[in-house]
């Protein structure tokens, strides 16, 4: 059975997360109901990260099995004929044929992410939903500076969220780099093999209190060695994050 690796991007505002659930509409249904259109069979989309409710991706990969032979092409092409019918913010930018032994979420080795902060007095217009709003001034050296005390192997308790599914709280976090982009917006990037649930935001979160000035470096390091959730700053909203990529 043919294995296809997909390319995805999509705005995760209107979707219930990647995870098919119950009862809303989430990224993982919206792409399977438009293979099954084109493809007439049921299938399962593997993804490479489980984005929360309102999370966005650049290029989310996932794995589809299919029962004959398509021309990638073909399946780009009517996937986002399909999506874009459906009014989902969805596109898949790329499709190729792997070999079955690749796996979308277990053959990845880093997961990328990126944090958008624009930090200026008037509210949003064009980046509503996509990015957080902070009115307040925020000490972004003072940010990096503190961040890096996450950066390595650590217990990542405090910064998991309390239905995290994991079976380990350690992460061995590769990257935490924030830094200016022009005047007004600032960008968290996250590299890590895995993360835990909402572990990105609760760091952003904490990371944002640094930069209020209500934290210093020590605050943060204490809320690390705490290994209680209840030490952790409050969550920064999903619709700053990005799914940037994954790498094979």
């Amino acid at each position: 059975m043919p294995r296809y690796k997909l390319t995805i991007e999509y705005d995760g505002t209107a979707f219930y997360g990647w995870q098919r659930q119950s009862d809303f509409i989430s990224i993982q249904q919206a792409l399977e109901e438009a293979i099954e259109e084109f493809s007439r069979q049921r299938v399962t989309v593997f993804g490479a990260g489980r984005t929360d409710t309102g999370v966005h991706a650049l290029a989310q990969v996932a794995h589809i099995d299919l029962e004959k032979n398509w021309e990638p092409g073909r399946i780009v092409e009517a996937s986002n004929g399909i999506l874009k019918f459906r009014e989902h913010k969805i596109a898949v930018l790329d499709c190729e044929l792997v070999s079955d032994e690749f796996d979308a979420r277990f053959s990845a080795k880093r997961r990328n992410y990126r944090y958008r902060i624009v930090n200026r007095q008037a509210p949003l217009a064009i980046d509503y939903c996509r990015a957080w709003w902070v009115r307040r001034p925020l000490d972004v050296d003072a940010m990096h500076a503190a961040a890096q005390c996450l950066v390595g192997h650590h217990d990542f308790t405090t910064f998991r969220s309390i239905n995290c599914q994991a079976k380990s709280p350690m992460k061995t976090l590769d990257l935490l780099d924030i830094r200016r982009v022009g005047r007004e917006e600032i960008e968290i990037l996250a590299s890590s093999r895995s993360f835990l649930h909402n572990q990105v935001r609760s760091m952003v979160g904490s990371l944002k209190l640094v930069g209020d000035g209500k934290w210093h470096k020590s605050d943060l390091e204490n809320a690390r060695d705490a290994l209680d959730r209840k030490a952790c700053g409050p969550v920064a909203p999903a619709c700053g994050l990005y799914l940037v990529n994954a790498e094979y």
